[in-house]
């Protein structure tokens, strides 16, 4: 199908939408389904309109432009108009292909963020921390509720893995490309000779299903509570408030004992368990679709390394589109975005490139 053609279709679907939702003779349910439909393609619409526009400038310049062949003056602004607005359709026309690009359903939903200490020993629990502040730092700037789930320390400030619950607006769509390894280089604080030591963390980003997402039947769940601990092994309480929970025909395992709340830790626990299973459904699926597929982008490898924060130089480095950013200490404050949008960007021109 032409670029022409995909852009009638969607505007044709968008008009259908809203005439058949103008009847009021739609249940509740279809309503509420096409109501979603039609905010999905509304913007799309808009930057179509918007293409339209310029394209229809852009020709009406280009005739001034050759019936003002007397008029030193009129062609002049017609050759600047005609310029500018050759220079606004590539743009354009890319933001409309970029939105007509299938959408990942995960995109709009919230994300269980989970961060472990990978090799290095105590410098790399104490990364891995770093790691989840950074998120939450991250979190905090996009006005996203951050919640940690569950956190088992080291004692010395580090963190051997941490589970957090993040909510907001977009939030999967911007994490997604943070799973892999996250690479450290620096002294650390205990090392008395000044030597760079290199260590890791795992990321690993999970969209969170709902109910109807994911299917999970009494039967298949293994549920054992247990006293909660804390670092070095001291009790947090006396109660059996930790949850721990086996999925059988999986062999998925989770847990969470940040609460005092046994009910409040087992919802949690279920929460992580749906997305774990929602994850793997979705890697299956990513498998099957794109076989061929070389992009690492996007890729969700946990075992890939993608990031290099090197401490000595103050500058991080992401390999897959080996972009470095010489400005360490903000991007641990927080300061995601220009990785972030350059990591979305990539993957757009990766699939766009793929439609070609």
């Amino acid at each position: 199908m032409s670029l022409s053609e995909n852009l009638k279709r969607v505007q044709d679907r968008h008009e259908e939408l809203g005439a058949l939702m103008a009847t009021g003779e739609l249940a509740a349910d279809a309503f509420q389904k096409m109501s979603k439909e039609y905010s999905d393609l509304t913007p799309v619409v808009e930057a179509i309109q918007e293409l339209e526009k310029v394209r229809a400038d852009y020709e009406g310049a280009k005739s001034l432009l050759a019936d003002s062949a007397g008029d030193a003056d009129m062609r002049e602004l017609a050759q600047a108009e005609v310029q500018e607005l050759k220079t606004q359709l590539p743009e354009l026309e890319r933001r409309v292909q970029v939105l007509l690009l299938p959408k990942d359903e995960a995109d709009d939903k919230n994300a269980i963020l989970e961060v472990r200490a990978g090799t290095g020993g105590d410098e790399a629990a104490l990364f891995a921390a770093d790691i989840m502040r950074m998120y939450q730092r991250f979190a905090e700037r996009q006005e996203w509720k951050f919640e940690l789930m569950d956190v088992n320390e080291t004692g010395i400030g580090g963190y051997k893995e941490a589970v957090a619950n993040v909510s907001g607006r977009g939030v999967f769509a911007k994490l997604k490309f943070e799973s892999g390894v996250h690479r450290v280089q620096r002294v650390p604080e205990t090392e008395s000779g000044g030597r760079i030591h290199t260590s890791a963390a795992t990321v690993a980003v999970l969209p969170q299903a709902e109910d109807v997402d994911i299917q999970i039947r009494n039967e298949d769940l293994r549920i054992d509570t247990y006293r909660a601990q804390g670092a070095g092994g001291q009790h947090v309480n006396t109660t059996d408030s930790a949850v721990r929970i086996v999925h059988e025909p999986s062999g998925i395992v989770v847990q969470c004992q940040d609460g005092r709340s046994q009910h409040k830790n087992k919802e949690k626990a279920m929460t992580m368990l749906r997305a774990k299973l929602y994850d793997h459904q979705r890697q299956e699926l990513d498998r099957e679709r794109s076989a061929s597929r070389k992009g690492q982008v996007g890729s969700g490898d946990r075992s890939e390394r993608i990031r290099t924060y090197n401490f000595p130089q103050g500058r991080v480095t992401d390999h897959r589109i080996n972009l470095t950013l010489h400005k360490l200490d903000r991007v641990l404050e927080g300061e995601l975005d220009e990785l972030i949008d350059a990591l979305t960007s990539e993957d757009q021109a990766e699939r766009l490139a793929e439609l070609s």
